[in-house]
C-alpha cells in the first residue's frame, strides 16, 4: 500500500493507505480522531469538516493522499474559546454536528474575529444542524471572546 504522512493537530503520522481513501476515513478508522464525524458522506451536511491550514474542508470527500498541509480537526481545538461559547449558547443539542460546526465557526472567527450575522451565515451554511440550533449557533459565534 502506498505510504501516507499527515501532518494533524501539530503531531506528524505516518501510515500505509490504500489510493482513493478519504481524510475523514484515515483520521476516524487510522489515527483515532473520531470527533470528526461520517454522515452523509457525500459533503452536503459539514459534520466532517475539518481545517487544512486554516481553511475548512469537507474530510468525507478529500482524499487522504492529495492533502499536504496540517489538519485541524475538533480534537486540536479543544482549548479555542468556541467550545465553551458553544456551551454557554447551549449551541450543541445532540451534538453530533457540533465539532464540525466548531471547526468551521472557528476558521471564521480566524479570519474575522467581530463577524456580521450575515459573515456568520454565509461561513456556515455548508453545516446542517438537524436539531435547528442556528440561532443558538450564531449567538456562540457572536459571544465566543466570553
Amino acid at each position: 500500500m502506498p505510504e501516507l504522512e499527515l501532518t494533524v493537530n501539530g503531531g506528524i503520522y505516518e501510515l500505509d493507505a490504500p489510493i482513493g481513501v478519504s481524510l475523514a476515513q484515515v483520521l476516524r478508522e487510522e489515527l483515532g480522531f473520531t470527533g470528526t464525524k461520517i454522515a452523509c458522506n457525500e459533503g452536503h451536511c459539514g459534520a466532517c469538516t475539518v481545517q487544512i491550514d486554516g481553511d475548512p474542508v469537507l474530510s468525507c470527500i478529500t482524499l487522504a493522499h492529495n492533502v499536504t498541509g496540517e489538519v485541524t480537526t475538533i480534537e486540536g481545538l479543544r482549548d479555542h474559546p468556541l467550545i465553551d461559547a458553544f456551551v454557554e449558547a447551549d449551541a450543541v443539542q445532540c451534538g453530533f454536528c457540533t465539532p464540525g460546526q466548531v471547526v468551521s465557526a472557528a476558521a471564521l472567527v480566524a479570519s474575522t474575529p467581530d463577524p456580521t450575522v450575515d459573515q456568520i451565515r454565509h461561513q456556515m451554511a455548508g453545516n446542517i444542524c438537524r436539531c435547528g440550533t442556528y440561532p443558538r449557533i450564531e449567538e456562540a459565534i457572536q459571544r465566543w471572546r466570553g
